[in-house]
């Protein structure tokens, strides 16, 4: 199949009538769906899948052959690769995400999956036949939009998170990611892999800038997640006089405020993307205010800066307010540089550019697998929303070189 058939087949799953955004959250209806999309693709072109104790899932062609018809289904349950032809290391791994956020777009995860299986199609035309296994891989819950952990499924399958934490993790309904899926101990594939390219749809305009439809990435800022609970007392909207109030909502407004205001001062980036207030009536002042605070910095001192200069803010509207304040860190990725060495051997003289945005191939990197990022030019810089869009030429272009890079990788030349 071509890239713009498959793409053509995705462009549904997920897709909200209303706003015309993408809500494909783990373990739900269009990421299962998506899966399942996956798994057909993997058998129409042969290739040996793979699922570990997670969900993630893999799509190997074999070492050794044109077509790929080589393997049985393997997953957590005990089914065993015939042969030995997936048991060697150095492998190379490219791939993505199927998961997206919240009313989301269009090519953040999926178009590195479609471009890989498009790659994969590009070389068997080629006359391809692969020294070393050649893996696709979908990571799940990348995003953290149902679970709340970013790259969850890869800091599983790396043993970056600890399946003992991860289990008891809860969805906005109640849900826990142990009811879901199976986990348990890491299964060791990801040991045979010897590096890991990640096509990704850009998300900045840097590409615009290079006027350039591919370019690849040197690292990601140091970035990560904040939970912040602002509690008062409940009162009646209208009898309450202003002075007698406890208002979370106010502790929480200027901190908001403040987080802005600091990160525009140090050009970097703080967001509250996501509330929650109790007992979130219209007639009564709340009891509590949670926000989760998003931030990035270019280093990790000024990531360290930022966050503490927002908590000291938040915690002396805090006291002004008669409120209290509790500041946890969920998650808080380092800083990530891409493995030079592998990007100058397979990057063909591609612009450079550093991301804001985390990404899979951030923890695999972090993990000691050798990594690339290969971006495709997304002329507006908008995403995570339902107007990120790449146009159909560049994505061409992104399929043409990940064919590249990975041709590179296995050892062949384009």
């Amino acid at each position: 199949m071509t890239f713009e058939s498959m793409w053509r087949d995705l462009a549904p799953i997920g897709r909200s009538s209303a706003s015309g955004g993408y809500f494909r959250q783990p373990w739900a209806g269009a990421e299962l769906e998506l899966r399942a999309w996956f798994r057909e693709q993997a058998d129409a072109r042969g290739l040996t899948l793979e699922e570990d104790p997670f969900g993630n899932l893999v799509a190997w062609w074999s070492p050794g052959s044109r077509d790929g018809r080589q393997g049985d289904l393997l997953d957590h349950r005990g089914a065993v690769l015939t042969g030995s032809h997936l048991d060697q290391r150095g492998a190379v791994l490219t791939g993505s995400h199927l998961d997206s956020v919240l009313d989301g777009g269009a090519f953040d995860g999926p178009l590195g999956v479609v471009s890989a299986f498009a790659a994969v199609d590009l070389l068997r035309d080629r006359g391809v036949t692969p020294g070393r296994a050649l893996g696709i891989a979908a990571f799940v819950e990348e995003e953290g939009s149902r679970f709340g952990r970013a790259c969850l499924g890869s800091r599983l399958a790396t043993g970056a998170a600890r399946w003992e934490d991860a289990r008891s993790l809860a969805d906005r309904d109640g849900v826990l990611l142990g009811d879901v899926v199976a986990g348990g101990d890491p299964t060791p594939w990801l040991d045979r892999v010897g590096c890991f390219v990640e096509l990704h749809v850009e998300q900045g305009r840097g590409l615009v800038d290079h006027e350039s439809p591919v370019g690849m990435a040197s690292g990601i800022w140091p970035h990560g997640r904040w939970r912040y609970d602002v509690r008062g007392r409940a009162d009646h909207a209208g009898t309450t006089r202003m002075a007698d109030r406890a208002d979370p909502m106010l502790t929480f407004a200027m901190t908001a405020l403040a987080a802005n205001k600091q990160a525009r001062l140090t050009d970097q980036r703080a967001t509250f993307g996501r509330v929650e207030v109790a007992p979130n009536g219209t007639n009564a002042v709340p009891s509590r205010v949670t926000g989760w605070l998003d931030a990035r910095a270019e280093t990790e001192a000024d990531l360290e800066s930022l966050v503490t200069a927002i908590e000291k803010l938040a915690g002396e509207r805090a006291d002004r307010d008669g409120t209290t304040l509790e500041v946890t860190a969920e998650s808080v990725s380092a800083a990530v540089s891409f493995d030079d060495a592998l990007r100058e051997r397979i990057g063909g003289g591609l612009p450079v550019l550093p991301t804001q945005a985390g990404h899979d191939a951030g923890i695999l990197q972090d993990a000691g697998i050798p990594t690339a990022m290969l971006f495709v030019r997304n002329p507006t810089g908008v995403s995570h929303s339902p107007d990120e869009h790449a146009e159909a030429g560049d994505c061409v272009a992104g399929v043409d070189a990940l064919a590249d890079l990975l041709m590179r990788a296995l050892g062949e030349s384009p």
